[in-house]
């Protein structure tokens, strides 16, 4: 995998939203640690989603979300300049 695909992918994933329950249309990166915690202990859903609360979990356990949230608002930031 190259660097710009790692990139793009690291950009789905802080741009991903929870689809259902009690945190429907948060994004995983504003998702309580615990939450995510108990979907480990509880199983993590198959497929995409599955895929990225796992990563968000790791990212969260290692206390890495605060190299995120800048990259998330300042996209956020760049998708609101480009749609003006």
């Amino acid at each position: 995998m190259d660097k710009k695909q790692q990139n793009e992918e690291l950009l789905e994933l802080i741009h991903y939203k929870m689809p259902f329950g009690k945190y429907k249309g948060r994004y995983l990166l504003d998702l309580p640690e615990p939450y995510l915690v108990w979907f480990e202990k509880q199983g993590f859903p198959t497929g995409k989603l599955g895929n990225n609360l796992r990563l968000m979990h790791e990212i969260k356990v290692n206390g890495l979300e605060q190299i995120l949230k800048p990259i998330l608002k300042a996209s956020l930031r760049n998708n609101l300049k480009d749609s003006i």
